[in-house]
């Protein structure tokens, strides 16, 4: 027997090797072995097991990892697609697949000494009096790790190892699992009562669970439900419903932020009764030791529900009833670098593959998504009113251009009269307010009003942002930072009357701090959220009342419940339009919806003012009046005239390189091949090439070329085989990025 094996180095290609007697019936496809390659061991993943090879002088696998398949058929079958589609090497896909805790040879287990009480044979050997006090302290208790009992009752090892020689206690080594959650209280729960359109989704999803062939009857459900109606308490009753057939669950939240208080939900719920699991996570926020645990208890079938972010799609759950997309609209489940997948669509591609119910659930669904379901390729839920009847919040725009005027000359607003005053009545009533603006730091760049100078970034074709806090600028494309200058940097100049322009979280916190000196205030962006549990304790100090105005970005847009906040403030609504991207406007669309949603959860309700210096923009106005379908509407006649997606799928190529008119004759170069190679792909659009919108970054320049088809597979495969092809410089790189969600 041969096994056909990508090796974990990038080469592009499978090798065979003969298995070797020992370790026939250990290898099977999935797992994960060491092989001889040139003069070193590697390891690498079976993909196949054949019968013959066209190679000859094959060598012999070394040794199987592990005493199962850490890979799966079916997520074997799904990284296969996700190199076909997204033009990636199998490889890499199989590293994305994997931890790289799980993909080492030596299992990562951390072990611990623990001591237990034991009963020593014959008569009970005499006792010194500290021995005897540790020998009554165990009666009756579990084994306890050795660092813990020493500290507890100070005493020494060798104490404990005399004890030991007495056969009063054992010290053995032992498995001790690493979880993120260990120190968290979680109080049961139990269902709730469902309204009726809560009721109608949960119906569809549980006979689609019951349905030997869900995937091929519908598998996939497009939740459209309102910020507030309760679409968490159909996904915990449908994740219950699979439970009870015997099959687990994946749950993806695009936002690390989110899952916290998404893991505390759904453990409350399953810590208890007949559906009783432990509830596993997976995020890039772990540590390796708690990721590598974690993946082992879904690996062992101890951890039937999965939560994480998009890399939580590749969990192995087996056998997998219910794939949950919450926000599935979110631009964070794609992936920026190799492969460039989208979590959501491989969610659709697995549920297809492993027959699992896909539920993608949102307040404002994706224009891509909700055509499907207009098409009848999904199968749309609505769920249109909040939960218990409660109102969508009154949202009220504010047009900044007058608030402006009023500063004569001062700067921008931060803070309308209308929402200073709303926040102040908020204070009054002991109620809690949300403001947001998705741009950190204190001020957006630093000019000079005598010359015109900008501080720039030296590695990207941007200003750089100003953080009063630590007085410095920054660069949030490189992370480049230098102190921030007392004068104008340009040697003619030396202007002491430099200043900054814009703003940003921080800016918005210190105005606060001004004018509303007794509010108990918080921030939270990347900028104050440094350590993993930060985002568990200002959450956790906001719901219980230990923060009376929550100033963040997009982090704090969307997912989060908490009854007491009934105002929320956009500061700044139409920032997202000013973007060179078609889907500008649905991200604003977006946005204000989801932010807005955050008001009016509790008994009160909730009031929204949107800050903005076009009031009258579709996307703002729509949002204004909770018109998702009227927003819709008119976004696809304007994406079917330009053919852009749905009614295409892009492609973008992007190369970057150091010398800008290398990279531009290299674009040329590219062009002219793509067009040669993709002759018979009549509706192929080609755009560019052209400098990106964000022309340097990262010392690199980049120029692109956009292509748009509906045959995506098609182009992806002569994408896929014209790269080693094509003869670029060795210093230009070119990416492929098939359905990119960024396009700068």
């Amino acid at each position: 027997m041969i096994a056909r094996v990508t090796l974990d180095i990038a080469l592009r290609r499978d090798f065979d090797y003969l298995i070797p007697d020992e370790l026939v019936g250990k290898v099977e496809v999935g797992s994960r072995v060491k092989v001889p390659f040139g003069p070193r061991e590697v390891l690498g993943a079976v993909t196949a097991l054949v019968e013959e090879s066209p190679h000859t002088n094959l060598r012999y696998i070394t040794k199987v990892l592990g005493s199962r398949p850490q890979v799966t058929p079916n997520v074997l079958k799904l990284a296969r697609w996700i190199s076909d589609y997204y033009c990636a090497p199998l490889e890499t896909t199989l590293r994305t697949v994997l931890p790289d805790s799980v993909r080492k040879e030596k299992e990562g287990w951390r072990e611990q000494l623990f001591v237990r009480r034991t009963v020593p044979p014959g008569e009970m050997p005499s006792l010194t009096k500290r021995q005897r006090e540790i020998y009554e302290f165990l009666d009756g208790k579990p084994p306890m790790p050795l660092t813990h009992l020493l500290e507890e009752l100070h005493t020494t090892s060798a104490t404990l190892r005399q004890m030991e020689e007495k056969h009063l206690v054992s010290i053995n080594r032992e498995i001790t699992e690493r979880d993120p959650y260990a120190e968290e209280t979680i109080l049961p729960t139990q269902p709730l009562p469902l309204n009726d359109d809560q009721a109608r989704a949960f119906a569809a999803i549980r006979a689609a669970i019951d349905s030997n062939h869900a995937a091929a009857a519908a598998p996939v459900f497009l939740i459209h439900g309102v910020t507030g109606s309760g679409k968490t308490e159909v996904y915990l009753q449908s994740i219950a419903h699979a439970l009870d057939r015997g099959k687990g669950a994946i749950v993806l939240v695009p936002e690390i932020s989110l899952t916290p208080q998404t893991v505390e939900r759904f453990k409350a719920r399953f810590s208890a009764g007949p559906q009783r699991t432990l509830v596993a996570v997976l995020h890039s926020h772990l540590s390796a030791g708690e990721r590598h645990d974690e993946w082992q208890k879904i690996r062992q079938g101890r951890a039937r529900i999965v939560i994480g972010a998009r890399s939580a799609i590749f969990a192995p759950v087996d056998p997998l009833g219910l794939i949950i997309v919450d926000e599935e609209h979110e631009h964070s489940y794609k992936q920026d670098e190799t492969p460039r997948y989208n979590a959501r669509d491989v969610a659709v591609m697995r549920g297809h593959l492993e027959k699992a119910v896909v539920a993608l659930g949102s307040a404002t669904p994706s224009i891509e998504s909700f055509h499907n379901a207009q098409r009848g390729k999904y199968q749309i839920l609505d769920m249109p009113t909040r939960a218990d009847d409660k109102k969508m919040p009154i949202m009220r725009v504010v047009d900044l251009r007058h608030e402006t005027r009023k500063t004569k000359g001062a700067g921008i607003a931060v803070l309308s009269v209308q929402l200073k005053e709303a926040l102040l009545q908020r204070l009054e009533r002991s109620e809690q307010s949300i403001l947001f603006l998705n741009r950190r730091g204190f001020a957006s760049s630093l000019q000079c009003p005598k010359c015109g100078h900008v501080c720039g970034c030296p590695n990207c074709s941007i200003s750089l942002t100003y953080h009063r806090h630590a007085q410095e600028l920054r660069c949030h494309i490189c992370g480049h930072s230098e102190n921030a200058p007392v004068v104008c940097p340009e040697p003619k100049c030396k202007n002491p009357a430099i200043r900054y322009a814009g703003i940003g979280t921080e800016r918005v916190e210190a105005l606060l701090k001004q004018e509303l000196p007794h509010a108990r205030l918080a921030r939270m962006d990347s900028d104050t959220l440094k350590r993993k549990e930060d985002y568990r304790t200002i959450l956790g100090d906001f719901r219980t009342g230990k923060i009376d105005i929550l100033v963040g970005t997009q982090m704090i847009a969307k997912g989060l419940h908490f009854p007491n906040v009934t105002l929320v403030g956009i500061i700044y609504a139409d920032l997202s339009l000013h973007q060179p991207d078609f889907r500008a406007g649905e991200r604003t669309f977006q946005l204000l919806t989801q932010v807005a949603g955050r008001a009016g959860r509790g008994d009160i309700e909730g009031e929204v003012f949107v800050q903005a210096f076009s009031p009258f923009h579709p996307a703002i106005q729509y949002a204004r009046r909770h018109d998702y379908q009227g927003f819709v509407e008119q976004e696809l006649e304007f994406r079917q005239q330009l053919c852009y997606p749905p009614f295409a799928r892009i492609a973008l190529l992007t190369l970057k390189g150091r010398n800008d008119e290398k990279v531009s004759l290299s674009a040329d170069y590219l062009k002219g091949e793509v067009q040669k190679a993709t002759q018979e792909i009549k509706d192929l659009i080609i755009a560019g090439p052209a400098p990106s919108p964000l022309v340097r970054a990262e010392q690199f320049y980049r120029h692109q070329i956009m292509l748009r088809t509906l045959h995506t597979p098609k182009l992806a495969k002569i994408l896929t085989e014209l790269r080693p092809k094509l003869q670029l410089p060795e210093d230009v790189t070119l990416i492929i990025d098939i359905d990119p969600v960024n396009l700068s």
